[in-house]
């Protein structure tokens, strides 16, 4: 009764995370993932391929033990035959540099790659050659890990209480090595607590190492496992199903291949009945396990393939039978439209002749909206021209109003600095800043600047729209920091419907002759007619102006 009431405590305040996600909504995520399976994939052969670019011709042999080692890695639980081939590349090396620890490392690795691929007696001739007592310390972990697994495997070709009990015993072994504080460590002794019935303190463990994980961590999909481990033994389905779900999710986006998520999820599936999802999940999952070549897991799979199979293929039949039924109803439909055909035609026939009646009528009434349309169009170019100059005037209202302010408060500067120097009598200094043209440089400049900016703000695009009605070598390029050059302002006034040369060239301080020399050089580089040239710089900006 004690326990009870803790399992139930725990459920109600140690609620394991990612309950904000509903079970549909994780679900949605699984079927994204199966439908992006094969790119995940491709991101995991391309970072591989992208690792074997490094050139290891120059490597050490312990450099070059390591290159393959992280190959092993990759592999392990993607493609186990890969796997086998790096292991036993550096099995050579541990022997050429008669390096008994790195021997023995690539000796486990190759043995627990054996079992899982189904060659149990190599597998077992492996580990029995390992001497335990000569091993090192650190690889103590791994030999009880490789042991656990062989038995593991082996009981899932033949389901013995003696292998049961190996898992048990080489479990326990593995704890009394680990760190206490490890991730392995806690993960391993939940296993133990659900091996043991402990569900509840198993659970309140997974709750607490899930807050702490991400779903890209390696771990995260043995956890979420854990959790569909003890749900079913606990016969909560809607956990169960949920759990599963997230856990065969993060091994698909991890390209994780050696998975029992997508299997125990497929028999959830077909318990509640929904055996297109079963049967899905499975084809999945056998893929997957044949694609490592994980024996175990083919095995395990087969047996529950052979079961959703046979429901599939029943249930595909009585769609079938549906399906020829419905064909029957579509038949029937379709011999009832051709009579209703029939009868449209003959009513179509009557109406052809009102239609010729009404053909007429509505030839005059297109030559009328064809009139009107012109007429919208005129009206639409004449709102435009009269919002454009309504805007322009506007920003340049403001603008100007601003501009002004600015100017009277520097001509009263100007003016209390010359009144200061006057009743100073430093006559010599306001002679200096009365021969200076340097505030009248600064203004200009200052004055150009802002025209450029309050354009620009108007006409964003102008010195693009500009660029495209010339050809493309004597396109105008800005240096860093212009906003616009002499030429683009000349024809920002042209714009802005100051056409007439002698008053740009008093704005910009110029010449007659230079201003007519820029405007005949640009039509001279005009990708457009150059009579047509600046009547088509002056519609620069009218089509978002009408928008």
């Amino acid at each position: 009764m004690k326990n009870y009431f803790l399992f139930v405590v725990t459920l109600l305040f140690c609620f394991p995370v990612q309950a904000s996600d509903s079970t549909d909504t994780i679900l949605k995520k699984l079927n994204d993932a199966l439908r992006n399976k094969q790119y995940y994939v491709k991101i995991k052969e391309e970072r591989i391929l992208n690792f074997k670019k490094i050139k290891s011709d120059a490597f050490t042999k312990e450099q070059e033990y390591n290159y393959n080692k992280t190959l092993y890695t990759e592999y392990q639980k993607f493609n186990s035959d890969s796997a086998i081939f790096y292991v036993k590349k550096n099995l050579v090396i541990a022997a050429a540099l008669q390096n008994k620890d790195l021997s023995d490392l690539a000796e486990l690795q190759l043995a627990n790659l054996y079992s899982s691929s189904g060659k149990y007696r190599e597998s077992e001739a492996i580990l029995k050659s390992i001497n335990k007592k000569t091993l090192n310390k650190s690889l103590l972990p791994n030999y009880y890990v490789v042991y656990r697994e062989f038995f593991e495997h082996y009981n899932a070709n033949s389901t013995s209480q003696k292998y049961i009990e190996q898992i048990g015993k080489y479990r326990d072994s593995l704890l009394s090595v680990l760190n206490p504080e490890s991730l392995n460590f806690k993960i391993t002794q939940i296993q133990k607590n659900i091996f043991d019935k402990k569900f509840a303190v198993a659970e309140k463990q997974l709750t607490v190492l899930l807050k702490n994980t991400r779903e890209e961590d390696s771990q995260y999909a043995m956890i979420t496992y854990l959790f569909g481990s003890i749900y079913e033994t606990t016969h909560r389905l809607e956990l169960r199903k949920k759990y599963y779900a997230l856990s065969s999710t993060a091994d698909i986006k991890n390209a994780i291949k050696d998975n029992a998520s997508l299997q125990e999820l497929a028999l959830v599936f077909y318990e509640i009945g929904d055996v297109d999802m079963a049967y899905k999940l499975t084809q999945s999952a056998i893929e997957d396990a044949l694609y490592c070549n994980v024996q175990f897991r083919t095995l395990l799979m087969s047996e529950v393939y052979s079961i959703i199979n046979t429901v599939y293929l029943e249930k595909e039949a009585k769609r079938k039978t549906e399906l020829q039924l419905y064909l029957l109803c579509i038949s029937l439909l379709s011999l009832f439209l051709i009579v209703a055909v029939i009868y449209v035609y003959k009513q179509m026939k009557k109406v052809s002749r009102i239609r010729g009646e009404l053909y007429e009528t509505s030839q005059k009434l297109a030559e009328l909206n064809k009139d009107i349309t012109e007429t919208n169009s005129q009206l639409q170019e004449r709102n435009a021209q009269l919002s454009e100059s309504n805007h322009i005037k506007e920003e340049y209202i403001a603008h100007f109003f601003s501009l002004c302010s600015a100017y009277i408060n520097k001509l009263e500067n100007y003016r209390i600095i010359l009144n200061k120097k006057a009743t100073a009598r430093q006559f010599d200094e306001i002679y200096k800043m009365l021969k200076s043209t340097t505030l009248v440089d600064n203004e200009l400049e200052e004055l150009y600047k802002n025209f450029d900016i309050i354009f620009l703000n108007l006409y964003p695009t102008f010195v693009k729209d500009f660029n495209d009605l010339l050809i493309k070598e004597e396109q105008i390029v800005l240096k860093q920091g212009e906003l616009l050059n002499t030429e683009l302002r000349i024809f920002a006034l042209i714009r802005l419907g100051i056409t007439d040369s002698v008053k740009i060239a008093a704005f910009l301080r110029y010449s007659l002759s230079t201003i007519y020399n820029y405007r005949t050089r640009a039509r001279n580089k005009a990708a457009v007619s150059r009579n047509d040239f600046e009547e088509m710089v002056i519609k620069i900006g009218l089509i978002s102006l009408k928008v």
